[in-house]
Formats: C-alpha cells, structure tokens, sequence
C-alpha cells in the first residue's frame, strides 16, 4: 500500500480561507461540541466542503487548529511580553505580571468552553489535550525554567515539579471554579496571584 502525502494549499488566498473555516469552526464547536458538522462548517466558511478537507484531513485536526489559535490569540502577547521582560526585569515583578496576563487570557468565555469542549473529548481524542498543553501552559514552561535557574537565590531541585506548583498557586483555581460556572473576584484573583508568586519564591529560596 502506497501513501501521498497531502499538499495544504498555500498563497494568500488561501490564508484567507484558512482563517475563515478556523472562525467559522470555533463557532460552530461551541455551538454544537464536536458533533459539529464538516458541511456546516463549511457553509458558515463560505468555502465547500473539499475546500475544508484541502486544509484540514480531518475534524480532529481542525479542532487542534482552532485551539492553537484561540491560545494564540489570548497567550501568544504574554510569551512574548515574558520573554522580553525577563531579560532585564525584578523576578517577582516578572513572575506577577505574567500571571495576571494568564488569567486574563484564560479566563475568557471562549477559552474555557473551548477547555471545557476538550475536556469532554479528551478520552476519545487525546491529542486534543495534547494541543491545549502544548499551546498554553508548556509553552511558558522553557523560558521560565530557565529564568529561575539561572537565579543563584533559588533552590530548586526539581524544575517540573516546581513549575506546577507556580501553576497551580496562580492559575489553575480559576480553571477550576470556571467547571462550576463560577468566576472569582477580581480583588481574590489579584490576592491569589501576589501572594501565589511570594510564597513560591520563599519556598524555593536558598535558606
């Protein structure tokens, strides 16, 4: 048995199109879920369904699209804000910044449907929790880890662990109550992230 490989189509019309079906499906799943229509997707792309399947071989690969692009549009400012920031700037400043910029972003109604969505999914599609990852949290993981190693007051024998741990202080309460319908406080959210990053470093400073 022989195989081809697909050619996605490429030019600026064709982004154009791309952008177009990414919309309409990111609508259309949180609409309908993943029981969404390819047809309709179309439809609503203004585009036909082959057109849909040029782009994207499958359903599966399209959601992953529109998650990367959803992250992309809610995180992709904060990486690079991070990046630049801890270049010169206080780590604890750096560290407050971020994080706040983390909620806000994923904090949004969209996101966490999309979340949610992928959530519901992920035990039939597993790399669609694969893309979230990829896409949110691992993607701040290597500048980070590498902004506290090179930190000679901190003591951290185990990077992974220590990277949960800072997100789970900061962001993954408002992942959880989200679950519920539920939306902390502005000024509760501001003290978890504050007091999240002082009790991080002083846990991990050298005693």
């Amino acid at each position: 048995m022989t195989t081809t490989s697909r050619r996605v189509p490429t030019g600026e019309r064709a982004a154009r199109k791309r952008a177009a079906i990414v919309r309409a499906a990111r609508r259309r799943f949180l609409e309908q879920g993943f029981s969404a229509g390819m047809d309709h997707i179309a439809a609503e792309a203004g585009v036909s369904k082959v057109t849909v399947y040029n782009h994207f071989a499958s359903k599966e690969e399209l959601f992953n699209e529109v998650v990367t692009d959803a992250l992309e549009q809610a995180l992709g400012r904060t990486v690079r804000a991070m990046g630049e920031r801890l270049r010169t700037g206080d780590l604890e400043d750096i560290l407050t910044a971020t994080a706040r910029e983390w909620v806000e972003g994923i904090a949004q109604p969209e996101v966490l449907a999309l979340r949610a969505l992928i959530t519901a999914e992920a035990r039939r599609f597993p790399d669609l929790g694969r893309a979230w990852r990829e896409q949110g949290p691992d993607r701040f993981a290597e500048p980070l880890a590498a902004a506290l190693g090179a930190r000679d007051d901190l003591d951290i024998p185990d990077m992974d662990l220590a990277l949960v741990q800072f997100y789970a202080l900061v962001l993954y309460p408002h992942i959880v109550h989200s679950a519920y319908g539920e939306k902390l406080d502005p000024q509760f959210t501001d003290d978890l992230i504050t007091r999240g990053v002082d009790m991080f470093l002083t846990y991990y400073r050298k005693r």
